[in-house]
């Protein structure tokens, strides 16, 4: 649990930098653009192996992840296509599309769906603290976003029909290959089980 816990300390600290402008506009003074963005993603790489690395291994070892409830098998089944719809508002953050703008900020969504969906389906003590925490930053990031009038780094482009379709079809290959191959390899449990 320790493990999994430092990581999320040392991935929401970095990611807290950005929601202060103050802050963040020090650190590229001093660090340069190049140099704070290689400084944010380097620590955030970081911050995720630990996450990753801690859940995993509570995963392997339930006993020291006590099980605070059991949810029902309709939630499992909830979660399946609120995924979906994560992994699609993931892909129209990077694209310019109709949805990206539908959604103003849509790796927040993703994030926020990809908690939820999580929460939903899981009833251990690891599960709430990533998955919450997860939630939690989501909401408190995009109220801050908000309040800051950020655009994110696509702005209000929307670019033609065609890139929706894109998203679409990169969202439901991003779907398949996690829920078929990648949780259960990164995790150690299939969502399909």
């Amino acid at each position: 649990m320790l493990v999994m816990v430092l990581g999320l300390i040392v991935f929401f600290a970095i990611h807290i930098v950005p929601t202060n402008a103050e802050l963040k506009n020090g650190l590229v003074a001093r660090f340069g653009p190049t140099g704070y963005k290689g400084i944010f993603a380097v620590v955030s790489l970081i911050g995720m192996a630990l996450i990753v690395l801690g859940f995993h291994k509570l995963q392997l070892h339930p006993g020291k992840n006590p099980i605070l409830w059991d949810p029902p098998t309709w939630t499992r089944h909830i979660a399946m296509p609120l995924m979906l719809l994560s992994m699609i508002s993931l892909a129209a953050a990077y694209i310019p599309s109709h949805i990206h703008v539908w959604l103003k900020h849509p790796m927040l969504v993703a994030i926020k769906i990809w908690a939820l969906a999580h929460l939903l389906a899981n009833g251990d003590l690891a599960s709430l603290l990533l998955f919450g925490s997860f939630l939690a930053f989501a909401v408190y990031d995009r109220i801050s976003v908000k309040r800051r009038g950020d655009l994110g780094p696509l702005g209000k482009g929307s670019g033609p029909w065609i890139n929706d379709i894109i998203v679409v079809a990169i969202g439901v290959v991003l779907y398949a290959v996690i829920v078929f191959y990648l949780h259960e390899l990164v995790i150690g449990v299939s969502p399909m089980a």
